[in-house]
C-alpha cells in the first residue's frame, strides 16, 4: 500500500512537470513576439497575470461543482483584448483558454462549454486584421486546450486514488485496532477471571490443608499456558475457537468453585462464523456468572429451531447491579459480533436472583 501511495505521489509530481513545461512552452514564443513588437513590458505584466490566474484555476480544488467562473471570465477577457493591442504575438493564449474552457466543462459535463473551448482558437481567424493573429497557432489552440485538459484530469484522478486509499488505509486501521482490543478483551479477560478464581481457591484450598491444593496449581498453570497462547492468537488475527472444548472448560470451572452445571446441546455441525460467536458468548455468559453473581444452580442450553441457534446461559445469585444500564464492554463486544452475523442478544433478570442470558443467531451455511 505504502509501495503504491508513494507511486501516486510520483504520478503528481510528473504531472505538475508536464503541465508546467507545457505553459512555458506557450509563454516562450509570446514572450519572443513581444520583444520584436517593442512591447515587452507591459506583454510580460499582462502574461504573468494571466498566467497566475491560469494556474490558479486548473489546478484548484474546486469547492463547487464548477469552481471560480470569474477567474475564467477574466482569463477570456485578457485572452481577446491583448490581441489588439500586442497583436499576433499573443495568439498562443488562446490555447490556454481553450484547457481552461475544457477543465470547466469536465467539472460540469457540459457538451456546449466543450465546443466553445474548442472553437476559442479558430474563431479569431475571423479577425478583420490578419495580422492581428499567428493562424497556426489558432489552428492548434484546441490541440493544446485538449493537452492540458487530459494532464489536469489525469493529475486529478491520481491526487482522488491518492485520497480514496489514504482513507481505505486509516479504515483498515481502525477495523484491525477494534479487532485486536475486541479480542483481547474476549479471549484474555476471559482467562484472567478465570486466573483469579482459581488463586482464590488454591488459597482456600491451603489454609484448609486440602491435598487438593496441588491438582488446582497444575490446572492453574495449565491456564497460564492457555493465557499465553491466547495472547499470541490475538496478536496475530489467528481464530481458534472450538465450541465443545469451551462447553467442557465451562462445566469445569463452574463446578470447581461449587456451582452446579447442566449443559445440554441438541445441535451439532455448526458453521465455523456460527460456532465462533458463540463460543465467545459461552465465555462472555460464564464470565459474567463468576464475576456478578453468587451462583449455585447454573445451566447451559444450546439448542435449534427453524435454522435458528440459540444458546442460553441461566443462573441464581444475581448481586444488583452496580449502575443502571451498565452493560460491559464484554456484552458490547458480543452484539458486534453477533450483529455482524443477523443474530441478537437478550437478557432478563428476575425478583427471585435468576438472569437468563441468550444468543440468537440464524444457521447460514
Amino acid at each position: 500500500m505504502r509501495a503504491k501511495l508513494e507511486d501516486s505521489s510520483s504520478a503528481l509530481w510528473v504531472g505538475g512537470l508536464g503541465l508546467a513545461a507545457g505553459i512555458v512552452g506557450i509563454a516562450v514564443p509570446v514572450v519572443v513576439g513581444l520583444a520584436g513588437s517593442g512591447l515587452v513590458i507591459e506583454g510580460t505584466a499582462t502574461l504573468l497575470v494571466l498566467l497566475s490566474l491560469h494556474v490558479k484555476f486548473i489546478t484548484e480544488v474546486p469547492k463547487r461543482r464548477a469552481g471560480a467562473w470569474w477567474i475564467v471570465a477574466v482569463q477570456a477577457w485578457l485572452t481577446y483584448l491583448p490581441l489588439t493591442i500586442f497583436g499576433a504575438a499573443w495568439t498562443p493564449m488562446c490555447g490556454l483558454l481553450a484547457g481552461a474552457l475544457l477543465v470547466t466543462a469536465g467539472r460540469i459535463r457540459s457538451v456546449v462549454l466543450a465546443l466553445l473551448a474548442l472553437a476559442c482558437g479558430p474563431v479569431v481567424l475571423a479577425a478583420p486584421e490578419p495580422s492581428m493573429i499567428h493562424p497556426l497557432w489558432a489552428i492548434l489552440s484546441p490541440l493544446v486546450g485538449a493537452a492540458e485538459f487530459a494532464v489536469v484530469t489525469l493529475a486529478r484522478r491520481t491526487r482522488e486514488l491518492t485520497e480514496a486509499r489514504t482513507e481505505v488505509m486509516r479504515k483498515a486501521v481502525a477495523l484491525e485496532r477494534r479487532r485486536f482490543t475486541r479480542d483481547l478483551h474476549d479471549l484474555v479477560g476471559h482467562r484472567l477471571t478465570v486466573l483469579v478464581l482459581k488463586a482464590q481457591l488454591i488459597e482456600r484450598l491451603v489454609a484448609e490443608g486440602d491435598e487438593k491444593a496441588a491438582d488446582e496449581v497444575t490446572t492453574t498453570l495449565d491456564l497460564l499456558r492457555d493465557l499465553s497462547a491466547d495472547v499470541r492468537a490475538v496478536a496475530h488475527g489467528l481464530r481458534s475457537s472450538s465450541l465443545a472444548p469451551e462447553l467442557g472448560s465451562a462445566r469445569s470451572l463452574l463446578e470447581s468453585v461449587r456451582v452446579r452445571c447442566q449443559i445440554r446441546v441438541s445441535c451439532r455441525d455448526l458453521p465455523e462464523n456460527v460456532e465462533e460467536a458463540l463460543t465467545h458468548a459461552l465465555r462472555e455468559g460464564v464470565t459474567n456468572v463468576l464475576r456478578h453473581a453468587e451462583a449455585r444452580q447454573c445451566s447451559i442450553h444450546l439448542v435449534e429451531r427453524e435454522h435458528m441457534v440459540r444458546l442460553t446461559i441461566r443462573n441464581d445469585g444475581v448481586r444488583p447491579p452496580r449502575r443502571p444500564g451498565d452493560a460491559g464492554q464484554g456484552l458490547l463486544n458480543l452484539a458486534e459480533r453477533v450483529s455482524s452475523l443477523g443474530g441478537w442478544l437478550e437478557a432478563t433478570s428476575s425478583r427471585t436472583g435468576q438472569f437468563t442470558f441468550s444468543v440468537y443467531v440464524p444457521r447460514k451455511k
